[in-house]
C-alpha cells in the first residue's frame, strides 16, 4: 500500500517532419531513449506534423545517444533531399517545355489577331499543343530514369539510419 514513487524529472523536444517520416521518426527515435507524446498538425509548414517527445535527464549515455541522434536526422534529411532530387530536374525540363509551349500559342494569338493570317497561326500554333502534350511525357521518363539512380542511394541512407538506431538502441541497455 505504501509504494513509493520516485521522481523522474523528463526534458521535452518537438521535432516537426514531412508526414512521410512520421512514422520513421515515431519509431526511431525510441531508440534516442524518446517516449512519443503527442502529435500536432504543424500550423506554419503545409504537409508536416509536429512530433513531440519525452525522455528521463538521466538517462545514462546521454552525450553519445545525442550524437546519434544528431546523425539520425542528418540521414533522414539526406533521403528527403534524395527524394526530391527524383523529380526536380523533370520537373524544371518539363516546366521549361511547357512555357516554350505557351510562348509559341502566345504567338499564334498575336499573329491571327494582329495580321490575320490563319497559316501562320496554325503553323505557330501546332508546336505550341505539342510542346503542351510533351512535358508530361518527358517528366516521366527523366523521373524514372532519376529513380533508378536515385533508389540505390537513398536505400542504403535507410540502412545507416537502422545502424544508427541499432547503436543507439544498444546504449539505452547498457
Amino acid at each position: 500500500m505504501n509504494e513509493e514513487k520516485n521522481f523522474v524529472g523528463y526534458e521535452y523536444q518537438d521535432v516537426t517532419v514531412k508526414n512521410a517520416y512520421v512514422n520513421l521518426y515515431v519509431d526511431s527515435y525510441e531508440n534516442f531513449g524518446w517516449e512519443f507524446e503527442d502529435k500536432k498538425s504543424a500550423t506554419h509548414n503545409v504537409g508536416s506534423t509536429t512530433l513531440v517527445f519525452k525522455r528521463d535527464r538521466k538517462i545514462r549515455n546521454k552525450a553519445e545517444l545525442t550524437r546519434l541522434q544528431r546523425q539520425f536526422d542528418s540521414l533522414v534529411e539526406q533521403v528527403d533531399h534524395l527524394e526530391t532530387k527524383k523529380v526536380f530536374k523533370a520537373s524544371a525540363i518539363a516546366y521549361i517545355l511547357g512555357v516554350i509551349g505557351c510562348g509559341f500559342m502566345a504567338a499564334s494569338v498575336m499573329v491571327m489577331s494582329f495580321l490575320s493570317n490563319t497559316m501562320l497561326m496554325i503553323i505557330l500554333a501546332i508546336p505550341g499543343v505539342i510542346l503542351w502534350i510533351i512535358p508530361y511525357l518527358v517528366f516521366r521518363h527523366i523521373k524514372n530514369q532519376s529513380t533508378l539512380e536515385v533508389t540505390p542511394m537513398i536505400d542504403e541512407k535507410y540502412d545507416e539510419i537502422y545502424d544508427v538506431s541499432m547503436r543507439a538502441n544498444s546504449l539505452l541497455s547498457v
